[in-house]
């Protein structure tokens, strides 16, 4: 099986506020790696002449424009965080640059909400890539790698029409 595997670095700050960890209740940052392993929908054999699956340039231009643009410098909240909505109300502007999520941005949580949004974005571009596997080093000595259905591991779903992760567009929060 052939697999196309890159990786990206992105810095981001956050903070956890359901309890599980006192030291992430302040707003703080890493530099984050995220690496991902798409698989080609359809595996065929290298036709002998062009011999790719699709150009590493297709594979990963919108992704890693989401990445550069949407992820990197922003800030990852809660969607019950009383700083979301301190943002809304005196800066919303920077509000914008918020990422929203269903309960504590964790780690594991991101690496699952990132590998939907991906998927959707390769889904919008034809479906001839699919994301196998992603991983999340959130430091050097933590990291959280998924395989799987991302859907199957994120919280309760809502309609999709409100979940921006499974939306094929650059939103990082649902409007």
């Amino acid at each position: 099986m052939l697999d196309l595997v890159f990786t990206r670095r992105f810095s981001m700050g956050h903070r956890l506020i359901h309890g599980a960890s006192e030291s992430c209740a302040l707003p703080h940052g890493h530099n984050e790696f995220v690496t991902v392993r798409l698989r080609p929908t359809t595996p065929r054999p290298l036709d002998g002449s062009g011999n790719m699956v699709v150009s590493f340039q297709r594979a990963k231009s919108r992704w890693h424009r989401f990445v550069d643009e949407r992820l990197d410098h922003a800030l990852q909240l809660a969607e019950d965080d009383p700083l979301l909505g301190w943002f809304r109300t005196h800066e919303p502007a920077r509000a914008r640059r918020i990422v929203v999520t269903p309960g504590d941005p964790t780690t594991e949580l991101m690496a699952c909400l990132m590998m939907a949004k991906l998927n959707a974005l390769l889904d919008d571009d034809g479906g001839l890539l699919r994301c196998a596997e992603i991983t999340l080093q959130e430091t050097p000595t933590n990291t959280v790698r998924y395989e799987g259905d991302p859907l199957d591991m994120l919280p309760t779903p809502r309609p999709a029409a409100r979940c921006w992760w499974l939306r094929p567009d650059d939103s990082i929060a649902d409007v």
